[in-house]
């Protein structure tokens, strides 16, 4: 059977493709350490899987969800935005629940747009955002993130056509994968564009919980006007090591979470309320794990910065989620480098241009290997003498 045009106009996996050749090499016996991942290494905390646990075997679990979700779980929701941003979020029509938010990501554009609408993606971003474009078959425009604007999108590069023809802006900070971060004043300037020019904003806020060096990341919610024109995406994969779980929730202006709502109606009946309740434990309950989750990313980010630096590699470290953007050496491009580290040095990581053409130069490193794994990449990487 012939698949749809749908099917047929998705991009390639990105990242299917990089774990195939990590795979590869492994299924040839050698010792890979793997940089290119983004996928947590650490445990659920155990007081969250022990009320998965629990709930799993109560009766009441095992029966259909609200079609949208428990009120208890978008409860949570809003006393954790409360709790962490100040934010006040209605929980019965500022919510919509969410198996993990690449799936909102995607749904947004098919529950907002009409087909050849624009949108507007970060480049480099997080490469899934184009499948929602695929899907809902719209049409998509980049703002470039360059090192000299500190990896934000500069506004006043928009075209009067482009401001005119937007429906939605995506932004993601914490960044993946340039690790930059987002300050209140540039959000207040978002909101201003998205009132004067009625563009949907939606903030994949994936990263929320990982800022270093004390500061703690900014929601863009807390601008003033936020809720009227966008959305923001929370998952727990990341700060709380439950990307398996596939659990998070959109927040904000009650339109678009209906509309999200709307569209899941008829696709879903929702999580499995066990993985709900183990979810409000997460988001209520103690917050310590947290806490030392961030200072162990931030010693790892602190120690690859030393080694790259040791040998010679002129890098910056990030502000925020748990990747480093390095650039790449004279001589490279950034599939080439990537290439040549997994084939000499046996590290692999991910191609800059991987996440779009502003990403050519740089390669992206996770953080989600412990510090002794961290300097021996380094070292593997000193012995090929190109620093």
């Amino acid at each position: 059977m012939d698949y749809s045009n749908r099917l047929k106009n998705l991009p390639p996996q990105f990242f299917a493709s990089l774990v195939q050749n990590v795979t590869k090499a492994i299924s040839e016996g050698r010792d890979v350490i793997n940089l290119g991942q983004g996928n947590p290494d650490q445990p659920t905390p155990p007081h969250i899987v022990k009320t998965l646990q629990q709930a799993a075997e109560d009766p009441i679990t095992h029966k259909y969800s609200p079609f949208r979700g428990t009120v208890a779980f978008k409860r949570a929701a809003a006393d954790f935005y409360m709790r962490e941003y100040d934010v006040e979020i209605d929980p019965h029509s500022e919510v919509a629940i969410l198996f993990g938010t690449k799936i909102g990501l995607v749904e947004l554009p098919l529950a907002l747009m009409n087909e050849g609408d624009l949108m507007l993606l970060p480049d480099p971003g997080y490469p899934d955002y184009l499948s929602g474009v695929a899907l809902a078959n719209v049409t998509y425009e980049t703002l470039p993130l360059r090192k000299e604007n500190h990896f934000l999108p500069d506004y006043q590069l928009l075209t009067q056509e482009q401001k005119k023809k937007a429906k939605l802006l995506y932004l993601n900070y914490p960044n993946n994968p340039t690790g930059a971060t987002a300050s209140k004043e540039f959000f207040r300037q978002t909101v201003d564009l998205a009132k004067d020019s009625s563009i949907g904003i939606v903030h994949d806020f994936a990263y929320g919980a990982i800022g270093f060096e004390g500061v703690k990341p900014v929601s863009f919610l807390q601008a003033d006007g936020a809720k009227e024109v966008g959305v923001e995406l929370y998952t727990l994969s990341k700060t709380y090591n439950m990307a398996g779980w596939r659990v998070g929730f959109a927040v904000g202006n009650a339109e678009m979470i209906e509309a999200i709502n709307l569209l899941q109606d008829h696709l879903f009946v929702s999580l499995f309320p066990a993985v709900q309740q183990a979810a409000i434990e997460a988001l209520t309950k103690d917050q310590s794990n947290v806490t030392a989750l961030v200072d162990l990313y931030e010693r790892r980010r602190n120690t690859l910065m030393k080694e790259c630096k040791r040998i010679g590699w002129n890098v910056e470290a990030p502000k925020g989620s748990f990747f480093a953007w390095l650039p790449v050496p004279n001589g490279f491009t950034s599939g080439e480098f990537a290439d040549f580290l997994l084939e000499k040095a046996d590290v692999a990581v991910a191609a800059g241009n991987g996440f779009g053409e502003f990403g050519e130069g740089y390669i992206r490193v996770g953080l989600l290997v412990d510090e002794e794994r961290l300097i021996e990449a380094a070292q593997r990487i000193e012995k090929l003498n190109i620093f």
